[in-house]
């Protein structure tokens, strides 16, 4: 299992976080957001997925994500 921590730039209320955390659960992906630090904290397998792919679809959902 890979883990990183990533900012997030865009959430601007509480359901940013449940939107992000679903959106990566759908994927198969353990993630948790830290509304106030701005950050996602993912566990993830990389034979599965690659930090890009997660990358996407958090971008996807409307929100900016820098490593």
């Amino acid at each position: 299992m890979q883990e990183v921590k990533m900012k997030v730039d865009g959430m601007t209320c509480r359901s940013c976080v449940k939107s992000i955390e679903g959106s990566l659960e759908q994927i198969g992906v353990e993630g948790k957001v830290d509304f106030d630090e701005g950050t996602v904290h993912v566990q993830y397998d990389e034979s599965k997925l690659q930090l890009n792919d997660i990358q996407e679809v958090i971008r996807s959902r409307g929100y900016e994500v820098t490593n």
